[in-house]
């Protein structure tokens, strides 16, 4: 896909210009994702322009939020992503700031065959893809800066465990529908939220992100 074309389908969501070396990893991956999607079910949406938007669009408007400057102040910040399926917004957060150390986290084995082959086509550093369910990681993997989830199936099951990944001065950063915001107040009493970020283009998505204990 042209480079020029993601970046002018970009800009509601961004307030810069990506990189061209950025543009072009972007493109790499979707030429890849149209590959792999028509072998296995990555994503149901099919068309070039609304992958970008959908997908590309939502998972960097999280990472500007983050991570504003996408600068070295990133450097050894551990982002765990949760149920990455075709790796959003895990990837593109990366691509946003490499500096970050992130892990993919998708119980799916062809899709994680599908993110290693991601990585390794975008020459991604300091990245791991662990093949199981989140659950799993309470008691062996150390929490993280940043736990991000994105458009998960059993999202009240999979909250609470999101939230015990999350190191004690990290973020849960969430991006769903407003009609679930309501449920963040039941199933984690204990986070305080930012307001919630309506995301462009969107009539009912949102990003919302817990303030640090």
């Amino acid at each position: 896909m042209d480079p020029a074309r993601i970046s002018a389908l970009l800009r509601p969501f961004l307030e810069r210009t990506l990189p061209e070396v950025q543009l072009q990893q972007i493109s790499t991956y979707i030429n890849l994702l149209l590959r792999w999607n028509a072998r296995i079910n990555l994503t149901a949406i099919r068309d070039p322009d609304e992958i970008v938007t959908r997908h590309f669009g939502e998972s960097l408007f999280l990472a500007r939020h983050l991570f504003p400057e996408a600068s070295s102040t990133v450097t050894a910040t551990r982002v765990l992503d949760i149920g990455s399926g075709a790796g959003f917004p895990g990837i593109p957060m990366k691509i946003w700031a490499p500096a970050l150390s992130l892990t993919l986290i998708e119980s799916n084995h062809k899709k994680a065959a599908f993110l290693r082959e991601v990585i390794r086509a975008l020459t991604l550093t300091d990245v791991n893809v662990i093949t199981a369910r989140a659950e799993t990681l309470i008691s062996t993997h150390p929490p993280a800066d940043i736990v991000t989830l994105r458009a998960v199936e059993r999202f009240s099951t999979i909250l609470p465990i999101a939230a015990s990944l999350v190191a004690p001065t990290g973020r849960l950063a969430l991006l769903i529908s407003s009609a679930q915001l309501p449920a963040l107040a039941t199933l984690l009493p204990n986070l305080r939220w930012l307001c919630p970020v309506p995301i462009p283009q969107s009539n009912s998505r949102v990003l919302s992100i817990s303030v640090p204990h």
